[in-house]
């Protein structure tokens, strides 16, 4: 038998490791193979224009794409456009090989091009995520303390290599100690190619694998022991910190409160109402059973990457644009990045116009994935803004002649004057008028952060299982997510109830089946099981918010 095996990480050893374990469970789950499924397929238009490709292109990551298209002819002169892109969950992060070929055919016929994929192609063609299979062990206490905990994984990369099939379990393994304090814990991960769609990084990419392997070994635990979901979580749960943690597997938290969390969603739920109802009902032999899940999680954002630039232009009609090397694709980014502008400038949102995916305009960029967006891009926003007030002050100064530290910003009027004498002011564009021989009225800044930071949150999920058929309907599910500071209350709810929506869905729905042969059965979306607005439970979330020092 040929060994599929292409890449994995060591770190187990033998059943020692558990020696000291007054109870041990083993178990094996199948985190499943799903297809991201954004709206808007695949697309790209070409055109070569006096020797040089422009390329229009649904993506996540325009300079990605524009860098791809180099390597292959570093010769050529490349343009590539970004605009509005109908959803990508990781999956547009790269270009693929028909994207990269479409400017030579455009080339050899002599005249645009434009090509897009079918929804049955994209099933197929379009990268997959999870797909792993995880063999777990968790050993402790009678009394619900968890000793140690192994986690074996084993990555499907498809039929050949992607991101996903180093990316998922090189972030699985720092992250399988999830929010819990386990003195011991040993993972081993082997990525294995098959034949079916390669593995790309799909929403989350490794770490929403590592918490359903934690989770799913604490509800174990458990049920063995015999104590409550919730008690045994609480009893493992790192206490609360404000300086960096390090886990037992070193990978370092920023700053945590899981107990908080976990005590605020159980009272929204009303906990001890929901587990007597569920002993009545059982109590009753009712059909339909109640089901109670409870989860507490930690993630990682903007791990991989520490940066991102932006640039902001004040026009003499007073308008202002942002710049931006983040790929907007739904998580809205015009309104926060024109709130941050506006916040900084006094300029109203509806004169400050967001631009991004232009690789001529903006030449260096890092594009939108693995939640960096408003932790690096609006940060980049952020520090921009403030430089863009320090310019614009020492233009003012220079109008108004005062000293540049007696000019103050009025942002309720949008205007310069000094301090003290509000009636003698200076527009934004005016100043930007002033400065028009003279490069204009611009700031361009790249923000470096401090490092990964390491949002937390508790969820709770109601089902009602029909012990006749076995159907499972998600009846309601309360969420307290930790996201840090908050610029946006409702892009942050829209942010959470999508990703809910989403684990609801692989949970009960997805799944991306092939046959014995490798036939894919599941290969549109009347075979393939999306979850919509009829599937979806009631949501009540639970603000909550901790500040980091990164």
């Amino acid at each position: 038998m040929v060994d599929s095996t292409l890449w994995g990480m060591p770190g187990v050893t033998g059943d020692e490791f558990f020696a000291d374990c007054e109870v041990v469970v083993k178990g094996r789950y199948m985190n499943q193979r799903v297809a991201p499924c954004p709206l808007e397929v695949r697309g790209s238009a070409v055109a070569w224009v006096d020797g040089r490709l422009y390329q229009w292109i649904s993506t996540q990551h325009a300079q990605g794409v524009r860098d791809q298209i180099n390597k292959s002819d570093p010769a050529s002169s490349v343009r590539v456009i970004t605009p509005d892109v109908g959803g990508g969950f990781g999956a547009k992060i790269s270009a693929y090989p028909e994207e990269l070929v479409l400017g030579r055919l455009a080339q050899a016929v002599g005249r645009p091009l434009r090509w897009r994929e079918t929804r049955s192609e994209s099933m197929l063609a379009l990268g997959h995520g999870r797909a792993q299979l995880q063999y777990i062990t968790i050993g402790g206490t009678r009394d619900g303390k968890v000793l140690a905990y192994r986690l074996e994984a084993i990555q499907d990369c498809g039929a050949f290599v992607d991101v996903g099939a180093v990316l998922a379990p090189a972030c699985t393994r720092p992250m399988s100690s999830g929010v819990y304090a386990i003195p011991k814990i040993e993972c081993r991960t082997k990525s294995v190619v098959t034949n079916t769609t390669p593995i790309v990084a799909y929403r989350g990419a490794g770490r929403p694998e590592a918490t359903a392997a934690i989770e799913r070994a604490m509800d174990m635990f458990a049920a063995e022991i015999g104590k409550d979901a919730a008690e045994v979580r609480r009893i493992n749960l790192i206490p609360k910190f404000t300086e960096p943690h390090t886990t037992a597997i070193g990978q370092e938290y920023d700053v945590g409160d899981y107990e908080g969390a976990l005590d605020k969603v159980l009272a929204a739920a009303k906990y001890s109402d929901l587990r007597r109802e569920q002993a009545e009902r059982r109590k009753r032999n009712d059909r339909n059973q109640l089901g109670i899940g409870v989860s507490v999680y930690v993630e990682i954002t903007s791990g991989g990457t520490n940066h991102e630039d932006a640039r902001i232009e004040v026009l003499p009609d007073g308008r202002a644009i942002v710049y931006t090397g983040t790929s907007p694709h739904g998580q809205g980014h015009v309104t926060a990045w024109s709130m941050i502008a506006s916040e900084h400038t006094g300029i109203p949102m509806d004169k400050i116009d967001v631009v991004w995916g232009d690789t001529d305009i903006i030449p260096d960029g890092l594009g939108t994935y693995g939640s960096r967006s408003l932790q690096l891009g609006g940060a980049a926003v952020h520090q921009t803004a403030e430089k863009l007030v320090e310019l614009a002050r020492s233009v003012a100064a220079s109008a108004l002649e005062a000293a540049e530290a007696d000019v103050v910003l009025d942002k309720d009027r949008g205007a310069f004057h000094v301090a003290g004498t509000p009636a003698r002011a200076v527009s934004w564009g005016e100043l930007a008028t002033r400065r028009k021989t003279d490069g204009g009225l611009a700031v361009a800044e790249r923000f470096t952060s401090g490092g990964a930071t390491f949002p937390f949150g508790a969820h709770i999920a109601v089902v009602e299982v029909d012990t006749d058929t076995g159907k499972v309907t998600h009846l309601r599910h309360f969420a307290c997510d930790d996201a840090g500071t908050v610029l946006n209350p409702l892009l942050l709810e829209g942010q959470i109830h999508g990703g809910i929506a989403q684990g609801s869905a692989q949970a009960l729905l997805e799944e991306f089946v092939y046959d014995d042969d490798g036939n894919p059965k599941t290969g549109n979306l009347a075979e393939y099981a999306f979850i919509s607005a009829v599937e979806a439970p009631r949501i009540e979330l639970v603000p909550m918010a901790t500040p980091t020092p990164r």
